[in-house]
């Protein structure tokens, strides 16, 4: 499995979508498919690539640019999330936007099609990362159930996917 890309903090993946897109080029082209003529008559296909990484994303699926634009920057973020890590500090990790979304029972809240989503995954990952990929130790710094924190992954089964892939790779047990 390829090593995840170093980031520096904040994580990319965390950036609000202008700036964000300021590291990135943007190219549009023609996409395929049903959706009538006006879709083959107009450049509708977005294609975001991040600069730093080169890590990129696109969406051609709608008639409209602008929601391409939006899905390609959702997908590029979660891309974002899964194949590159930023550095986690010592002491206090969590974002606002982890505290926000992290009850006191240690129950997290976020619908994986939410644009928090590939921030809170970019979270969870680095954390899990800075910690060995010991799920039980980064969902105490989390301040979040491990059942949770795996829950989270589980939203997204790339995510799941690509830490059990890292797990095995470092001779540990699958999660599920």
């Amino acid at each position: 499995m390829a090593e995840p890309i170093p980031v520096p903090r904040p994580h990319p993946a965390t950036l609000d979508a202008d700036t964000l897109l300021r590291s990135c080029e943007v190219g549009k082209g023609r996409a395929g498919g049903p959706g009538g003529q006006h879709r083959n008559k107009v450049e509708t296909l977005v294609i975001i690539r991040h600069l730093p990484t080169g890590l990129e994303a696109h969406a051609g699926e709608r008639r409209s640019a602008e929601e391409n634009s939006r899905q390609a920057v959702f997908r590029l973020r979660l891309r974002l999330a899964l194949e590159s890590r930023a550095p986690v500090p010592l002491g206090e990790v969590r974002s606002d936007l982890w505290r926000s979304r992290c009850d006191r029972r240690g129950r997290l809240a976020c619908n994986p099609e939410h644009e928090d989503y590939p921030a809170m995954l970019a979270e969870a990952l680095d954390v899990i990362w800075a910690c060995a990929l010991d799920v039980k130790k980064a969902s105490l710094r989390l301040c979040c159930t491990p059942s949770q924190l795996v829950g989270l992954l589980a939203d997204h089964p790339a995510a799941l996917a690509h830490l059990n892939r890292a797990r095995a790779d470092a001779n540990l047990g699958p999660l599920r």
